[in-house]
């Protein structure tokens, strides 16, 4: 193998679908999984397969990302140049109001996936010269935002995650970063109330691509740990970045708040 590589999860629709098709068009060789396997396979049919390896993985089982990177890896001689942790869910509602299990099922598919699939891809990752892992984090991980109380919570176990194995990971060639986004029209959003306070406020700026785009950057540019992404949330980031705790908090709350 000699392409780039990268192992995408969620790559079925949404960003992770936008990503797979950005890499392949650039030449890298995508492993694009995901839970369902038809529009997958439609990516072997758009791209082929030398650019494009589909298969399933759910990241909730064991078993299941085990096979799934081992399947990926024996095509690539056992390299990774990027894993992109993009496979999530998303429940809105009043915390009280959401079935516990979709509560917990947040928390075993947002980050308990981030968690396995980047175990079992260490060896990978290690062997790789310059491997990168990218997490999709959220906005939601600058403060926790009503209506996606668990969707947030697991947001900031990905970015405290990822915090920790960027330290860690050093120690093996591997850099570890997330990626920022706020509100990305996509399915995830398509059945959103109407009334849900923190979408009326900052709307639906970005799609797909544009976080692909940031991902790309990620991938293959500058070693920063945190990628906000869209200029509305990049001059939140940022401004956050030089404004006291207490007025970065107070900033974020208004913006997020009904």
């Amino acid at each position: 193998m000699t392409k780039n590589t990268i192992f995408i999860t969620g790559a079925g629709s949404g960003i992770g679908l936008a990503c797979a098709r950005h890499f392949a068009r650039a030449g890298w060789f995508v492993g694009a999984y995901d839970l369902s396997t038809a529009p997958v396979q439609a990516l072997v049919d758009e791209f082929g397969d030398q650019l494009i390896q589909a298969g399933h993985i759910d990241v909730t089982n064991d078993d299941s990302v085990t096979a799934a990177i081992a399947e990926f890896t024996q095509a690539t001689g056992g390299h990774m140049h990027a894993l992109f942790n993009c496979a999530g869910v998303l429940q809105i509602g009043h915390f009280d109001q959401v079935d516990l299990a979709k509560h917990l099922w947040h928390m075993d598919v947002n980050f308990g996936g981030i968690m396995r699939v980047s175990l079992a891809a260490l060896p990978a990752l290690k062997a790789t010269q310059g491997a990168r892992v990218i997490n999709m984090s959220s906005a939601s991980a600058d403060y926790g935002t009503p209506e996606f109380a668990s969707y947030s919570a697991t947001k900031f176990a990905v970015r405290g995650l990822t915090e920790a194995l960027n330290l860690e990971w050093r120690t093996h060639g591997i850099h570890v970063c997330d990626i920022m986004a706020p509100f990305v029209r996509t399915a995830m959003l398509a059945n959103a109330p109407d009334n849900v306070g923190s979408i009326k406020r900052m709307g639906v700026h970005l799609n797909a691509d544009d976080v692909a785009a940031c991902v790309w950057q990620a991938a293959t540019g500058a070693r920063k740990v945190h990628w906000p992404v869209g200029v509305q949330y990049k001059l939140v980031y940022y401004t956050g970045q030089v404004l006291p705790n207490w007025a970065r908090r107070g900033l974020i709350k208004l913006i997020t708040s009904h």
